[in-house]
C-alpha cells in the first residue's frame, strides 16, 4: 500500500464536502471551558485556525467572540467554511497551509487544528506556527475519536476494515502521546478529553462514513457494498430510527518551543 504524503493530504477530502459539512460531529462546548480555565482564552485574542476545513472548530472560536483566520488548503472545503461562517464578521477565510499559512508574523494568539494535525508536516508547521504565534501564545490541536469498544464501534471498525481503501494507513497516522511529544520537543503540554455523544439517523450516518477520505467513492466497485453493509449495522443497532455513535473530544495545547540552534 502506498504511504501517504503530506502533499496528497491537501486533496484528500475534494469530492466530499458537502457530506463533511452537513454530518461530521462538531465539538463541545467544554472545549473553550477548559482553554479559558488552562490557557487564558479571552473573546479579544486572535485565532489562526489552521486546516480550517468547513469551519466546525472556527465556529466554536467565533462563538466566543474570537476574531478567526480559517487556514485552508483545500478550495472546496474553504468554500465551504465561507459560506457556513459567512454571518461572522471576526471571521477571514486565508488560502493557505499549515506549513506555509500566509499570514503575517506574530498575528496571532492561538494556532488551533481540529481533526487536522496529523496531515501536516510536523518539522514545517512548528516551525510556521512559532513564526505567527505572538510571545506566549498556544497551539491547540482538538480531535473526535471514535469509541471503539462499543458494539457499535467495534462494527463501524470492521466495516472500514474491510471496505476502506487506505484506512489502515490514515489510522496509524493518528496522533497519540509520543507524536505531541515530538512536536512539543520534550516540551509541557496539557491533554485533556471530554464525551461527545451523538444520535444519528440514516441520511446523518451514511453521509458521515462518505465524508472519510479513506473509503471508496460512489462508482468504485466496493463503494455499493459498503453502504449496504452500513444499512444492515444501521438497522439492527437502531433505536427509534437512531443510532448512538460515541466519540471522545481529545484537546491537547501547549506552547511551541522556540527555535533550538
Amino acid at each position: 500500500m502506498r504511504a501517504l504524503t503530506f502533499v496528497d493530504a491537501k486533496q484528500r477530502f475534494s469530492g466530499r464536502v458537502g457530506d463533511y459539512a452537513r454530518h461530521r460531529p462538531g465539538y463541545p462546548l467544554e472545549v473553550l471551558v477548559i482553554l479559558r480555565q488552562e490557557c487564558g482564552l479571552r473573546a479579544d485574542h486572535v485565532i489562526a485556525d489552521v486546516g480550517s476545513g468547513t469551519g466546525l472548530l472556527s465556529e466554536l472560536f467565533l462563538k466566543n467572540g474570537n476574531t478567526v483566520f480559517g487556514v485552508e488548503p483545500n478550495a472546496e472545503m474553504r468554500q465551504a467554511g465561507e459560506q457556513y461562517l459567512q454571518g461572522y464578521t471576526g471571521f477571514t477565510s486565508v488560502a493557505g497551509s499549515a506549513e506555509a499559512t500566509t499570514l503575517p508574523r506574530a498575528c496571532s494568539d492561538f494556532v488551533s487544528a481540529g481533526q487536522a494535525f496529523h496531515w501536516f508536516e510536523p518539522n514545517a508547521a512548528r516551525a510556521e506556527f512559532r513564526r505567527i504565534l505572538r510571545p506566549g501564545g498556544w497551539f491547540v490541536a482538538v480531535w473526535n475519536f471514535r469509541d471503539k469498544e462499543t458494539k457499535f464501534g467495534r462494527a463501524y471498525e470492521s466495516l472500514l476494515e474491510k471496505y476502506g481503501t487506505d484506512y489502515t494507513s490514515v489510522r496509524e497516522a493518528y496522533p497519540k502521546g509520543h507524536d505531541l511529544d515530538a512536536f512539543f520537543q520534550g516540551g509541557p503540554y496539557l491533554h485533556r478529553t471530554m464525551p461527545n455523544l451523538g444520535l444519528f439517523d440514516w441520511d446523518r450516518l451514511a453521509g458521515w462514513l462518505r465524508s472519510s477520505s479513506f473509503v471508496p467513492r460512489e462508482g468504485h466497485p466496493n463503494f455499493e457494498p459498503m453502504m449496504a453493509a452500513l444499512r444492515e449495522l444501521f438497522d439492527a443497532l437502531q433505536r427509534g430510527a437512531q443510532v448512538q455513535v460515541e466519540n471522545t473530544t481529545h484537546l491537547y495545547a501547549g506552547r511551541i518551543p522556540e527555535k533550538r540552534n
